[in-house]
């Protein structure tokens, strides 16, 4: 198996300008739970062993501001550093309650990232049906998807597991994908994905959230890279979240597949043929959030 020097995703930071509001919804209705508070920032944990998987700030709107991932080594950060010619090196947060030794980076299109070792991890993880475990990926759009690919594959060490005609999928660890980087007319969040139990887990969260009154944007389905089952919703503020389970893992043996293998039949979207065309209002969503 690849050594990857960064070995997991960890967490994102996002931007609210209701902080109040979008609290409620991922503890009340999403099923995270509140790690730890400062000035203007929440951050939410899910059942897994992470201190936070989601960190909420205070802000004039929905944006971006950071994703975190957890390297192998503390050695890896300065491996990182070195090699990220075209980023800027920013100044680590003043206070993260997480803690850890830290890394934190813009990359040339835009996007905040942070690597941590020695980080704070939970004591009492458990896996808890319906409810998220960890996150699963996270989706960036890019208007040079080729080129955003080849940062993630030079600089951070990832590996390209698949391409399709729209999406390049790569991964640190052995779930098929961390990262995905959508075409896109803006640089930008497209949406993140929460990991949970099962399929069961995905059916009974979706039905929690349609009864506390938050629609199905697109799904529920399963994918083609990565094989995932997802059922995606709009948060209160705009920011477009997944739920999905039974991620695909690889390892070195894994064939990767360019766009002319993933092809869809005419109107179909998902492997299963149930999850109907994404909604406009949701695509929309995908192209709404910017990076801080």
């Amino acid at each position: 198996m690849t050594r990857f020097p960064i070995c997991a995703l960890r967490s994102v930071a996002l931007d609210t300008p209701n902080l109040a509001k979008s609290e409620a919804f991922y503890t009340e209705e999403w099923g995270l739970r509140v790690s730890a508070r400062d000035e203007g920032v929440v951050y939410l944990r899910a059942s897994g062993d992470d201190h936070h998987v989601l960190a909420l700030h205070a802000g004039e709107r929905s944006a971006l501001r950071e994703t975190a991932f957890r390297v192998e080594a503390e050695a890896d950060l300065a491996g990182i550093a070195a090699r990220a010619e075209g980023c800027t090196i920013l100044p680590n947060p003043a206070a993260d309650p997480a803690g850890g030794v830290c890394l934190t980076l813009r990359e040339p299109r835009g996007m905040t990232l942070r690597f941590v070792h020695g980080d704070v991890r939970h004591s009492d993880a458990a896996m808890v049906a319906n409810v998220p475990l960890r996150l699963a990926h996270v989706n960036v759009n890019s208007v040079d998807v080729d080129a955003t690919s080849a940062f993630y594959q030079s600089v951070l060490g990832f590996k390209l597991t698949d391409r399709s005609k729209l999406m390049a999928f790569v991964r640190c660890n052995a779930d098929h994908h961390a990262v995905v980087i959508a075409e896109a007319p803006v640089n930008g969040l497209n949406h993140v994905a929460f990991l949970l139990p099962d399929l069961e887990s995905v059916m009974r969260g979706s039905g929690r959230l349609v009864h506390a009154g938050y629609p199905i944007g697109w799904g529920v389905g399963r994918h083609g890279p990565g094989d995932n089952v997802f059922a995606y919703f709009v948060d209160p503020l705009g920011v477009v979240v997944e739920y999905t389970a039974e991620v695909l893992q690889v390892d070195d043996s894994y064939r990767f597949r360019g766009p002319d293998e993933w092809r869809w039949p005419p109107g179909r979207t998902d492997h299963w043929g149930i999850a109907p065309p994404k909604p406009e209002h949701v695509k929309q969503a995908q192209l709404a959030v910017p990076f801080v």
